[in-house]
This record gives structure tokens, sequence and C-alpha cells, in this order.
């Protein structure tokens, strides 16, 4: 059975782009750009540190994680299909990390 929730160094890591009220707006992931095409929804998850190591890590206070749920297109290509992702922000170095895929029909 696979972790519905792996850790943020198991996921790949992404370069976004927000708008100016700091939601993502592009996600930049191998080099193409995928544009947001639905409001992006937001929350946070409780971080399982207990699960990879014995105690906190020293002067690592969070213990929840942001993520966004997005709906993207590659490009300004309005015949490419959508696929929905889950953007995890990285607490420690501020990078963002994407979290599964699934591609909707277009």
């Amino acid at each position: 059975m696979s972790d519905p929730h792996p850790t943020v160094s198991s996921m790949e890591h992404v370069y976004i782009r927000t708008a100016a009220q700091g939601a993502p707006a592009v996600v930049v992931r191998g080099g193409r750009e995928w544009r947001i095409v639905v409001e992006p929804v937001r929350w946070f998850e409780r971080v399982a540190w207990w699960e990879e190591s014995r105690r906190m890590p020293r002067g690592q206070g969070r213990v929840d994680v942001e993520v966004w749920q997005v709906q993207v297109r590659l490009g300004n290509n309005p015949r490419s299909g959508t696929a929905t992702w889950e953007l995890v922000r990285d607490g420690s170095g501020g990078g963002w990390c994407l979290r599964g895929e699934e591609v909707a029909a277009a």
C-alpha cells in the first residue's frame, strides 16, 4: 500500500510563480509552463515528523504544511488537457514540490 502523503523529500520539486495575492498562477515543471485554469484551493496538513524521526528536528517549529490543489493546462493552449495537482510548500526552504497528479480529459 502506498503512502497517501509522501514526504516532501520524495516529491518532485517545481518552481511556482504566484499572483499578487500569493496564490499559485504558473507551475514550471521540467522546463515547461503549466498555467492555473481554475481558482486554486489552499489548506494546511499536519506534518508527521514522528514517522521519520524520534524528535522534531531542532529549530523546526512547524507542525503544519501548506498545500494548494490546482488545475493546470500546458501553456496557453486551450486544447491542452487539464491536470489536477497538489503543490506542497517545503517549509525548510520555501520551495515547492508536486505531490501526485491526475490528468483529466480535455
